[in-house]
């Protein structure tokens, strides 16, 4: 099958995954959609005006990354687009954290990005494609809270400019965007727990927690997904190596 253009895009099955892969399939983008819900991805593959291949995997056992970019090869013969979005990091205590919680932090975000970066190299410099790669603006302010999480998200940012630079002699752009607390179920998580902790109601504990991250709202997935598309066109054909904080003004650092 031969399609105009065509993305791969990793923890597509909810939040900013599904809606990167609606905004991009809206776009015209063929799409292959990998996370490790099978039931999750298809019933989002059925919602989409475009072709999209269901493969799922999961990107934190060394062989996925080629066997997923040689899937979707074989799918659809070429590939344009790889968004690196899989991946959630724990918050909490540093000193609670053990090996295992710090190698499960790595093991899916940032060596299932790079080992699917690696693998999709050859076919997006073919089609002088792109990678977006999604980290969070953790990786650029410490937190105490966030120890996993900053450093999984600063790697993957030291990343991106280092791809960037290979990219320039090979023709692959490189970019990454930073988000920050977005209306997913992860942060409704995070509101709850405020709720309980204080004896409030939703509602009041979604304000209190966007007051104490310095925000008048939360974001939506919709506008994570708007700016990769946009990272993903021609129109951004001279962003090479750029962090996009997309973070409502959480981020006051330069």
């Amino acid at each position: 099958m031969s399609a105009a253009r065509v993305a791969l895009v990793s923890g597509a099955s909810r939040g900013i995954g599904a809606a990167i892969a609606r905004e991009l399939s809206a776009a015209g983008v063929a799409l292959a959609l990998t996370a490790r819900s099978r039931d999750e991805l298809e019933a989002l593959a059925a919602q989409l005006p475009g072709p999209a291949r269901v493969l799922a995997g999961d990107l934190s056992v060394p062989a996925a990354a080629a066997q997923l970019v040689q899937a979707t090869l074989a799918e659809y013969g070429r590939l344009d687009i790889l968004v690196n979005n899989a991946g959630a990091t724990p918050r909490g205590d540093f000193l609670a954290f053990s090996d295992a919680d710090w190698e499960a932090g790595f093991g899916l975000k940032f060596f299932g990005a790079m080992r699917l970066c690696r693998a999709a190299w050859p076919a997006l410099a073919q089609s002088r494609g792109c990678i977006v790669n999604i980290a969070g603006i953790g990786g650029r302010t410490g937190n105490a809270e966030f120890a996993i999480g900053g450093a999984v998200n600063a790697a993957l940012l030291n990343l991106t400019k280092a791809l960037a630079d290979r990219g320039v002699r090979d023709g692959v752009r490189v970019n990454a965007v930073n988000p920050s607390s977005i209306a997913t179920g992860r942060t409704q998580v995070r509101i709850d727990a405020l709720a309980r902790e204080r004896g409030i109601d939703r509602a009041q504990a979604a304000q209190a927690l966007a007051a104490q991250l310095g925000v008048a709202r939360f974001g939506e997935p919709a506008e994570i997904a708007r700016v990769v598309a946009f990272l993903a066109s021609d129109a951004a054909s001279y962003m090479q190596g750029a962090i996009v904080d997309v973070d409502g003004g959480q981020t006051r650092t330069l």
